[in-house]
């Protein structure tokens, strides 16, 4: 059953240079219990997904579609509404961690004050509840009165993580929850999340420009590029089979652990304006295999096997686009 269900959401910010227009109809959803990672270049689109989700977009965003959350649609709730939903419901693990808790509080008080605010226990319970979140994100009891600058980077993303489960909610939004960490802190912190998935079945949005870390934490991964999603399946099927050709570009800069050759093979360019995209297929200036139709006609994500969608009009060609696509040359600009 599906916990939250995004549909046609379209997000812009208005500019002096016209709108940006950073989610466009994007549809996504998230069953009870799953992971979804949502990968991508930076600056096309994830953080806003999540923060369309907790109604915390800047002012002056247009949002329009739907979001429902457990068969409640979100967008329109007034902002008391959104606030009791927020950690009771649904959590936030933002990506820095540091500006995520208040420099004048404890961290315990911080929890604390997150239990009380919205549920009814009694300061025994919520110290008991404090000092085991605690003990689940793998920080010793006695840090419990520190101050978030006493914290290093590691251990202030534990306590964020902490933060998010204060009120164990169905569904945690980890937006690029490892961002600025070395990689063994990264795998604990990781590791730390899974054991605490395995364990309280909550649903989890996990947002990163990185297609090894969701391919490890993730039962599914949707690819978005310049505000549209163009592909998302099952991990292991997308990853192995995938078919829109941003997804291999994506897939080949991160390869498999153990690959003896190890090249990284990138993309070349960069992503385009959300202010004013290409016409046709928006990553069609940057696809080694992009025709005329490709430039004049937007893609459709269509279904290529069962659960299994892209949005590219060549995906009968993807096991010749995967062939080729093993090529370092082939990702190479062409000369002018």
């Amino acid at each position: 059953m599906a916990l939250l269900e995004i549909e046609n959401l379209r997000v812009a910010y208005p500019t002096s240079e016209g709108e940006a227009v950073a989610v466009d109809r994007v549809s996504l959803h998230i069953d009870e219990g799953e992971n979804l990672g949502l990968v991508g270049e930076s600056g096309c689109g994830k953080s806003t997904i999540a923060k369309a989700i907790l109604g915390i977009l800047q002012e002056g965003a247009r949002v329009q579609g739907s979001i429902r959350y457990d068969g409640r649609e979100l967008l329109g709730l007034s902002s008391s509404e959104l606030r009791r939903i927020r950690w009771r419901d649904i959590a936030l693990i933002p990506q820095n961690a540091m500006n995520g808790f208040d420099p004048v509080y404890t961290i315990e008080k911080q929890l604390d004050e997150a239990i009380a605010a919205h549920a009814s226990m009694p300061p025994e319970a919520r110290n008991k509840r404090v000092a085991d979140l605690f003990a689940a994100v793998g920080l010793p009891a006695d840090r419990l009165k520190s101050y978030a600058h006493q914290f290093s980077g590691g251990m202030r993303q534990r306590a964020m993580i902490a933060m998010a489960l204060v009120l164990n909610p169905k569904l945690i939004l980890a937006d690029e929850p490892t961002t600025g960490l070395d990689v063994i802190v990264q795998d604990q912190i990781l590791e730390r999340m899974a054991e605490i998935h395995a364990q309280s079945k909550n649903a989890m949005l996990l947002i990163s420009h990185d297609m090894a870390l969701v391919s490890e934490n993730c039962d599914r991964i949707a690819v978005m590029y310049a505000g549209r999603i163009v592909e998302t399946g099952d991990a292991y099927e997308l990853l192995s089979s995938p078919s829109h050709p941003y997804t291999l570009g994506l897939v080949n800069a991160f390869p498999a652990a153990g690959d003896s050759e190890g090249a990284l093979i990138s993309i070349a360019g960069s992503p385009p304006s959300l202010i004013d995209p290409p016409a046709g297929c928006r990553f069609h200036p940057r696809c080694p295999f992009a025709s005329a139709r490709c430039a004049n006609e937007s893609p459709a994500l269509i279904e290529v096997s069962a659960g299994h969608f892209a949005a590219c009009h060549y995906t009968d060609q993807a096991p010749r686009f995967r062939a080729v696509a093993r090529n370092p040359v082939t990702w190479r600009p062409a000369a002018t």
